[in-house]
C-alpha cells in the first residue's frame, strides 16, 4: 500500500488520460509511423538531440567491453612470457576466457541490479570492478593474479552491455532507437581499435602490456562520473511507482509537448506499482518463454559464428599465415568500425530482421572463403589472401547486423516489468558460449585444423539465417508498448 498509495493519484491521472485521449488508436493497423515513444503525428517527433548525450555516456560501457575483449590480442605473447606460461595454449585461453566467465556471473545479476538500483546506478556500478580488475591485471606478478584481475573485469563487462542496451532502448525516441542502439556496436569497435593501437609496442617494449591495462581505468572512471549527470530511465521510474519522476525525465529526453502522450502510452503496459512480483519461472514457463528462447538462441548463434575467435586471436592466426599482425589487426578494426557505421545508417531504414539475415549470410560467404583457403585447391599465396579476406569480410558482415542487432532486439521485445531480468538471462547464454570459444579456439585449431573449424562456424551462420527467417519479429519504428502488444499470446 505504501508504494502504491503514494503515487495512486498520479498513476490514475495518466490512466484516465489514456482513455480520454483515445490511445486505442495506437493499434497495429495504422502502421509503424503513428507513434514515436507515445508521440503522435499531429505534434511531430521529439528532437533526437535531447537524448543523444545520455546515450553516448552509456555507450562508454560498450567501449570498455570492446577494449577488454581486444586488450589481450597484441599483448598475450608478452604477458605469457613475463608471467611464465609461454607456449601453454590452455593457460593463454584461460587469460581470455576467465574474463568471459566473470562476464557470465555479472550478466546473471545484471537484471536484478538494474531493477534494484536503476539503470543509471547499475552503469556506475559496472565501472567499479573494471577499475579494480584492470589495476590487478596491470600489477600482476603471476598467472593466478592475472586471472583474478580478468575475473573482476569480466564481472563489470557482464553488467555493462546488458544494462546499456536497456538504458539506450528506454531513453531513445522510437524513430532513432535502432540508430542509437547501433552506437553500442560502434563504441565496441572503437574500444577494440583502441586496444589494438595501444598494444602495438607490447612486443618491442618490455612491460608495455601493463600500460595497456592501466589505460582502461580512465574511461571506466569517466563512465561512473558522467552517469551521475545523466537521466534515469522513465520506464524504470514508472515501474517503481515514481510517475512524477518519470514525467520529469521524459521532459528532459523528449521536451514538454511530448510528455503527456509518452506517459499515457507508458501506462498502457506498466502499471506503476510492484504488486505483481516478477518470478524467474515466468521466463521459462510463462508466455515470455518464446522470446527468451529466441533471444538465447540468437546470442548463442552470434558467438558460434566464430567472430570472437577473430577478435581474441587474430594476431596469432595472421602470424601463422605469414601476415604482419599489426597491419592485419588495423584492417580488422577498420572493417568492424565500417560495418558498425553501415548498421547505424540502415538500422531504422531496413529494419532489424533484414540486417540480421544479410549479416549472417555474409558470414557464410566469408567462412566459405576461409575454408577454400585451407584446401589444396589454391596456392599458398592465394590461400593467405583468401584467409585474410574472408576474416575481414566476416568482421564487416558481423558488425552490420549480427553484432548490434540481438541486444537491441531483445531489449525491445520484452515488456518493461521483465525486461531487465529477461535480457540478463539471454545474455548469460552469450557469455557461456563466448567462454568456451575463447577457451578452446586455439586448442581446436591445433587439433582439427582451420578447414574443419571454419566449416563448423559456417554451418552455424547458415543455421542462424534459417532461424531468423522463421522466428524473429521486426520491431523497426514501433514503440515499446506496441511491440509488447504484438507479442501478447492470442487468447
Amino acid at each position: 500500500m505504501s508504494m502504491r498509495g503514494r503515487h495512486l493519484d498520479a498513476y490514475s491521472m495518466y490512466k484516465r488520460g489514456t482513455r480520454e485521449h483515445g490511445f486505442d488508436a495506437f493499434d497495429k493497423e495504422q502502421g509503424p509511423e503513428r507513434s514515436l515513444n507515445g508521440v503522435g503525428k499531429d505534434i511531430g517527433v521529439p528532437s533526437w538531440k535531447r537524448s543523444l548525450r545520455h546515450v553516448l555516456v552509456a555507450t562508454l560501457s560498450s567501449f570498455l567491453y570492446g577494449y577488454h575483449l581486444g586488450v589481450v590480442n597484441e599483448t598475450l605473447e608478452s604477458i605469457s612470457r613475463d608471467l611464465g606460461f609461454h607456449g601453454n595454449t590452455m593457460a593463454e585461453g584461460l587469460v581470455v576466457s576467465t574474463c568471459l566467465g566473470g562476464a557470465f556471473v555479472g550478466s546473471l545479476f545484471s537484471g536484478l541490479i538494474a531493477d534494484g538500483v536503476g539503470r543509471r546506478r547499475a552503469l556506475q556500478l559496472c565501472a567499479l570492478p573494471m577499475i579494480i580488475g584492470a589495476s590487478m591485471s596491470a600489477t600482476a606478478k603471476s598467472l593466478w593474479a592475472m586471472l583474478l584481475g580478468r575475473l573482476f573485469v569480466g564481472t563489470g563487462m557482464g553488467i555493462g552491455p546488458a544494462v546499456a542496451a536497456l538504458y539506450v532502448t528506454e531513453v531513445s525516441p522510437a524513430y532513432v532507437r535502432g540508430t542509437y542502439g547501433s552506437f553500442t556496436q560502434i563504441a565496441t569497435g572503437l574500444g577494440l581499435m583502441g586496444s589494438l593501437f595501444i598494444g602495438f609496442p607490447a612486443k618491442a617494449i618490455e612491460g608495455w602490456w601493463r600500460i595497456c591495462f592501466w589505460a582502461s581505468v580512465a574511461p571506466a572512471a569517466i563512465l561512473a562520473l558522467f552517469m551521475e549527470f545523466s537521466v534515469e530511465s522513465p520506464h524504470w521510474l514508472f515501474k517503481r511507482g515514481r510517475a512524477a519522476d518519470a514525467e520529469a525525465e521524459f521532459e528532459k529526453l523528449l521536451g514538454g509537448p511530448y510528455v503527456k502522450s509518452a506517459m499515457a502510452e507508458l501506462s498502457k503496459s506498466d502499471r506503476g506499482d510492484e504488486a505483481d512480483t516478477f518470478k524467474f519461472s515466468e521466463l521459462l514457463y510463462g508466455h515470455h518463454r518464446k522470446v527468451v528462447f529466441i533471444g538465447s538462441t540468437l546470442f548463442a548463434l552470434q558467438q558460434l559464428s566464430g567472430i570472437n575467435a577473430v577478435f581474441y586471436f587474430s594476431s596469432t592466426v595472421f602470424e601463422t599465415a605469414g601476415v604482419p599482425s599489426e597491419s592485419a589487426n588495423i584492417c580488422v578494426g577498420i572493417a568492424n568500425l565500417l560495418g558498425s557505421f553501415v548498421a547505424m545508417i540502415l538500422m531504422d531504414r531496413l529494419g532489424r530482421k533484414v540486417l540480421l539475415i544479410g549479416s549472417f549470410s555474409g558470414m557464410v560467404v566469408a567462412m566459405f572463403l576461409q575454408i577454400t583457403s585451407a584446401t589444396s585447391l589454391v596456392s599458398r599465396s592465394s590461400g593467405v589472401y583468401l584467409s585474410v579476406g574472408g576474416m575481414l569480410l566476416s568482421v564487416l558482415a558481423f558488425a552490420i547486423g549480427a553484432g548490434p542487432v540481438p541486444s537491441i532486439l531483445l531489449s525491445e521485445m520484452f515488456p518493461g516489468r521483465v525486461r531487465a531480468n529477461a535480457v540478463s538471462v539471454c545474455m548469460a547464454f552469450h557469455w557461456i558460449v563466448n567462454f568456451f570459444v575463447g577457451l578452446l579456439f586455439l586448442r581446436l585449431l591445433e587439433q582439427i585444423g582451420p578447414l574443419v573449424l571454419n566449416s563448423i562456424f559456417g554451418a552455424f551462420c547458415l543455421l542462424a539465417v534459417l532461424f531468423i527467417k522463421k522466428n524473429v519479429l521486426e520491431t523497426k519504428g514501433k514503440s515499446l508498448q506496441e511491440i509488447e502488444i504484438a507479442l501478447l499470446p492470442s487468447e
